[in-house]
């Protein structure tokens, strides 16, 4: 399927990052299980917080470590299917996966407190995020970054740090660090989506094809060279380009990826913005949530007799 037939298991499952990705959960379970003594003020954790961290970083792995990422270096549309998974689906679970006391003994540390403060600042991190993955999409920044390495993984370190800090504004799951009312952060969503429209605008609305890493034969080898095991040349010589595993051509499928991407983005925001409206209808309506229906007065006809 999609020509992945072609590359073998290490390319198609990254045996390393799924191993890391494994230890990860395992370290969960150990920290709220034997090691949870070791925490002040802890408590068990519920299935409900368990399901939710497991959940966000196995669509971590399917993200940066399954074969969704390798179709993510042969067709754009799904490279933004990875994009909106890590980055607007895994961090708000993980973090309300995390249990309460856990981050509270790190957040009480001195250096870490301080620092916490500043970086979770709700304009700081509506930018910050916004920035760098719209500076992200920019066409010659997109095919430098894809094509070197370790400014790649710093790159997508950066961003899911960013993603993280404007989901903590979200969903923030220490109650005394949350610093906006529900209003403020339906105001912050609805920010969140105008910021990212641009970026998907453009990718959308190009009447051209704009990354060479998805069109340019050695851009495209140069970045698949990083998740497969061989050279620019013989890629190219086997494959030809891009263009052998696409589905349909590159302008539609750039295209696609924009829409997929503003599709996602606007069905979390929606879904995120529902339930933090919901919890402010009912903290400002207590007595809906005795008798969420007004109650008609019933007149009863006479009987017939």
């Amino acid at each position: 399927m999609f020509g992945l037939d072609h590359f073998d298991f290490q390319s198609l499952w990254s045996p390393w990052f799924m191993i890391l990705m494994m230890l990860i959960i395992g370290l969960y379970f150990a920290m709220i299980g034997p090691l949870r003594h070791r925490f002040s003020g802890s408590a068990p954790v519920g299935i409900g917080k368990q399901s939710l961290f497991v959940t966000g970083i196995i669509l971590y792995y399917i993200a940066q470590g399954s074969p969704l990422y390798l179709l993510g270096h042969l067709m754009f549309s799904a490279h933004m299917v990875s994009m909106s998974l890590a980055y607007l689906i895994v961090p708000p679970l993980i973090l309300l996966g995390l249990p309460v006391w856990f981050l509270r003994s790190l957040i009480n540390l001195p250096a870490i407190k301080k620092m916490i403060t500043f970086l979770t600042h709700p304009i700081f991190t509506l930018l910050l995020f916004n920035m760098l993955f719209s500076f992200y999409h920019f066409p010659m920044v997109f095919d430098y970054i894809m094509t070197h390495y370790f400014i790649h993984a710093v790159y997508f370190m950066a961003l899911l740090a960013a993603a993280f800090l404007m989901w903590w504004t979200i969903v923030c799951p220490v109650p005394e660090m949350d610093r906006l009312s529900e209003l403020k952060k339906m105001g912050f969503i609805f920010a969140n989506g105008v910021l990212l429209t641009p970026a998907c605008a453009l990718i959308i609305f190009a009447n051209t094809t704009l990354y060479g890493t998805f069109s340019d034969p050695h851009t495209w080898a140069d970045a698949l060279g990083y998740c497969v095991p061989a050279n620019t040349a013989f890629l190219i010589e086997r494959f030809s380009g891009p263009e052998f595993f696409a589905l349909v051509p590159p302008l539609e499928d750039q295209q696609l990826g924009g829409v997929i991407m503003k599709l996602i983005q606007e069905f979390v925001y929606g879904t995120i913005l529902f339930f933090i409206f919901y919890k402010w209808y009912r903290r400002e309506n207590p007595q809906d949530a005795v008798d969420p229906m007004p109650r008609e007065r019933l007149t009863v006809l006479p009987s017939i007799r």
